[in-house]
This record gives C-alpha cells, sequence and structure tokens, in this order.
C-alpha cells in the first residue's frame, strides 16, 4: 500500500494534487482558527474557562517532575495523596458544580420541574462516566502494584484520560458559568501529587523518567479537552445551566466513588486515606471562601 502512495505522488501531474489539498487543509485550519478566536472573544468566560483546564492540565506535568530525580513516592503516601484528590474534587464538585446549580434552580419560574431536571443530569454525568468506563479499555495506576501484573502501557493512559476528562469538564463549566469558587485552583493544585503517582506508575511499567515526566504531562493535556466540551455547555446551556453543572458534578463524584476512594481505602490505609480526603476538603472549603 506505501509503494502504491510512494508511485501516486511520484508522479509529476499528481504534486499538484498533493499540494492543492495541502493548501485547502491549511486554509481550513485557519479558518477554524480565526473563528475560534472571535467566538472566544465574543464570549471572555469561556476563554477564561479553556484557560483554567489548562492551567489545571499541565500541573499534572508540574507534579511529573521529582521522578526525573526522585523516582517512586514511598508507598506511605499514595493513600493520603489519593485522599487529598478524592476530597478536593468532592469538594469542588459540591461547592463550585452543585451549589450554584441549586442557586439557579430556586432562583428560576419553575424550581420543581427544573430541579428534577438537574438531579436527572446529575445521575445522567455519572452514567456517562460508567459508560465510558466500561466500553474502554484501560488499567488504573492504583492497582498496579496491589495486583503484581504488567498491563499495557496504552491501557493505563486510557484510564488516566478518562479520569482527567470530567476534570476538564467540571473547570470548564463551572468559570464559564462564572461559579470557580477556587475549584480550578483546587483541581490544579490536587494535579500535582497526582501527576507524581502517574509518572511513578509508568517508570514501574518499564518507561525511563524524561519518558514517565512527559507521558503525565500529555494525559494532564486532555483536561483542555474536556473544559472545551465544558465551556461550549456552560455558554449554550441558557436557562438548562443547572443541568450542566449538575452532569459535571455527576461525572465528578463518579470519579470519586469509583476510583479515588477505593484506591486510597486499601485494606491497612484507611486512616491515612480518611485523613487525606478530610484534609482535601478543608482545603478546598478554603479556597472557595477567599478565590
Amino acid at each position: 500500500m506505501t509503494q502504491i502512495v510512494i508511485r501516486h505522488y511520484a508522479r509529476p501531474a499528481n504534486h499538484k494534487h498533493l499540494w492543492l489539498g495541502i493548501s485547502m487543509a491549511i486554509i481550513a485550519i485557519g479558518f477554524g482558527i480565526d473563528q475560534a478566536a472571535q467566538w472566544l472573544a465574543a464570549h471572555p468566560m469561556a476563554a477564561k474557562g479553556l484557560q483554567a483546564s489548562l492551567f489545571a492540565g499541565l500541573a499534572t506535568g508540574l507534579g511529573a517532575i521529582p521522578v526525573l530525580f526522585l523516582r517512586r513516592p514511598q508507598e506511605s503516601l499514595m493513600a493520603p495523596m489519593l485522599g487529598l484528590a478524592g476530597g478536593m474534587m468532592l469538594a469542588a464538585s459540591l461547592f463550585s458544580l452543585l451549589v450554584p446549580a441549586i442557586q439557579n434552580v430556586a432562583a428560576s419560574g419553575a424550581p420543581l420541574v427544573l430541579g428534577s431536571a438537574t438531579a436527572i443530569a446529575l445521575l445522567i454525568g455519572a452514567a456517562i462516566m460508567q459508560r465510558m468506563d466500561q466500553r474502554t479499555p484501560h488499567a488504573h495506576v492504583e492497582g498496579l502494584e496491589a495486583s503484581g501484573l504488567q498491563p499495557q502501557v496504552g491501557l493505563v493512559v486510557a484510564a488516566i484520560a478518562l479520569h482527567n476528562l470530567p476534570e476538564g469538564l467540571a473547570v470548564g463549566v463551572a468559570v464559564a458559568a462564572g461559579a470557580d469558587h477556587g475549584m480550578s485552583l483546587g483541581i490544579a493544585m490536587q494535579n500535582i501529587p497526582e501527576g507524581w503517582i502517574v509518572a511513578s506508575a509508568m517508570i514501574a511499567l518499564g518507561a525511563g523518567p524524561l519518558r514517565a515526566a512527559l507521558t503525565a504531562l500529555g494525559t494532564g493535556l486532555v483536561e483542555p479537552l474536556g473544559g472545551l466540551f465544558g465551556v461550549l455547555a456552560s455558554t449554550l446551556a441558557g436557562a438548562a445551566l443547572p443541568l450542566a453543572l449538575a452532569a459535571a458534578a455527576g461525572a465528578m463524584l463518579w470519579v470519586v466513588s469509583h476510583e479515588l476512594i477505593p484506591a486510597s481505602h486499601r485494606p491497612g490505609r484507611e486512616t491515612a486515606a480518611t485523613a487525606g480526603l478530610l484534609s482535601g476538603f478543608a482545603l478546598m472549603t478554603a479556597l472557595a471562601v477567599v478565590v
């Protein structure tokens, strides 16, 4: 097949077709970028949402830097680090997503109808994450040592991407809706230890320190993709904004309940994990007040 393509484009007459196609692609990309820039200029809160999700994603790469020098974190730190991330995500779901959604419902003209729809949207957000989890082959980094297995690197990367997507979605929705309340900063802060965990897991799978750090950074950059969906949902939702906020909260709560709490609360680690979870919740509470 490769030889056919080479022979096809080796003909001088086909060079014009190749360059015409490339030129059209460049023009289309340029037009798309220009339209996106105009849309973001007209929706400054959406632009802030994208920036916040990018900032949160880059924090994952920042957290991966220690593997270049310290390699794996001590096993005793894993439970409180995962608990901390879970507590911060739990509080962010409440303060930056569910509380603003409830406030919007209470101020609406039909609180009963909109409130019921908001509760359903929360369940739908969790159900979508459950469906994605079932349909996407992946392996969780938190359980590598406990299982003793060596899954494919691609499966681990897929699991990390699944975890980061709802974080970016939640940040994008909350910031674009003007309901950040410290969420973007909190998610970025909890992504730092998460990046260390992810990079150290990659090393356990045989990756070099630099490759492990870059992989962690790459998985963190999934968050701006989620942020894009979030800002679009928040900007276009209008009166249905509580539904977008609740759906993002449902996705975040699913990650906390399905992944972070079980991974942190392994036998013998419950006390440390609970302390980490409560510390993360307290930290997000403080951020919600001062930011």
